[in-house]
């Protein structure tokens, strides 16, 4: 009998980490940063702009490459790469500015990501999504939403609001 139960707990569990990556399933933006390809839920996306002028500001982490003027509104641009602790390359013509929503409260901050490239839209069923596996220090990483299997492929699915959660508060303040 109490192994019974056992079964039904654990049947329990993949039950629940099923609806968990079901509710992923959705539509994502796909960019690469070095030979990695990561997505964003396409409903945070604004727009995807070329690189443009970009001014630096003093005093910010080396990751926040500076802000940029889209359409008459100062939006701060975040280098992934810095972000994520890879090298340094020099811009490219692929090299582009995503412009996303970061949830702020109740409200939301327009912030921009500096990408290596843009690949595409990819519309993920919650079965190609799997839990963040846990790394080496027996931790997750708590900004990544799960791990898409595209074909042969991984792509690693971001939670923007967590990547950014320290920046959001500089911009609304």
């Amino acid at each position: 009998m109490a192994e019974q139960e056992t079964v039904t707990e654990v049947g329990a569990e993949s039950v629940g980490e099923a609806q968990a990556m079901s509710s992923l399933a959705g539509k994502y933006l796909t960019f690469k940063l070095g030979g990695e390809e990561y997505g964003l839920e396409i409903l945070r996306v604004t727009t995807i702009i070329g690189l443009m002028e970009i001014t630096s500001v003093p005093d910010t982490p080396h990751y926040v490459r500076g802000v940029i003027n889209l359409r008459g509104k100062v939006i701060p641009v975040v280098d992934m790469r810095g972000k994520f602790g890879l090298e340094a390359v020099e811009d490219t013509d692929e090299t582009c500015v995503i412009v996303v929503e970061v949830g702020h409260g109740d409200s939301s901050v327009p912030m921009g990501i500096l990408v290596d490239s843009v690949s595409e839209v990819l519309d993920i069923a919650g079965e190609d999504i799997e839990d963040t596996p846990v790394f080496g220090d027996g931790q997750t990483r708590e900004d990544i939403l799960g791990m898409a299997k595209v074909n042969d492929d991984v792509k690693i699915l971001l939670d923007i609001d967590k990547v950014l959660a320290g920046e959001q508060f500089a911009v609304a303040a």
